[in-house]
């Protein structure tokens, strides 16, 4: 859904809201310049919350709607929706299913992408409690082949056929 972020009339309020600073050279919004900044404002997050979540929500039903009319059509559609459950959408969905990992292996992700960990973990909901809420749920901290392995069984699980387990996420 980074798409999103391209839009003009996004790009436009972004820019109004939290300066043109969060424009990259190639006059995009750069969310890596953007992150710090609404963070850092008092209800930054919460405008951008109420910019992107609507339009996030109308690009997946069309995108849902696309693909349940394909023909033949798909056996099992997923999403991946990092603030499933602070969103309260849960209930959209037939089956959640979680990927997790151990603070230290998700605070090396994030800082590796110049993230503050803390600050992110701090907005959302534990990781403990949305592994309880979970249909069922994976703690990645192995390999990329146990998890595409873990993916393949769900995927034979709520599909009712088997699935490719080198399948690549795109």
């Amino acid at each position: 859904m980074h798409a999103i972020y391209e839009d003009p009339e996004v790009v436009a309020l972004v820019c109004e809201r939290f300066g043109p600073e969060v424009l990259g050279p190639d006059g995009r919004v750069d969310r890596s310049l953007l992150g710090p900044r609404a963070f850092a404002e008092e209800g930054g997050l919460a405008f951008l919350e109420q910019l992107v979540h609507p339009r996030v929500h109308a690009a997946r039903d069309a995108w849902t709607a696309a693909r349940m009319a394909a023909d033949p059509v798909p056996p099992l559609l997923v999403c991946e929706v990092p603030v499933l459950f602070e969103g309260g959408i849960e209930a959209e969905f037939d089956a959640v299913l979680v990927v997790t990992a151990s603070d230290a292996t998700r605070r090396g992700r994030v800082e590796a992408r110049g993230q503050d960990f803390g600050e992110r973990s701090a907005r959302q909901m534990p990781e403990a409690e949305k592994v309880a809420r979970a249909d069922r749920a994976f703690h990645n901290d192995g390999t990329v082949d146990d998890l595409r392995r873990w993916v393949a069984d769900r995927f034979a699980e709520y599909s009712g056929r088997g699935c490719d387990s080198s399948i690549r996420h795109e």
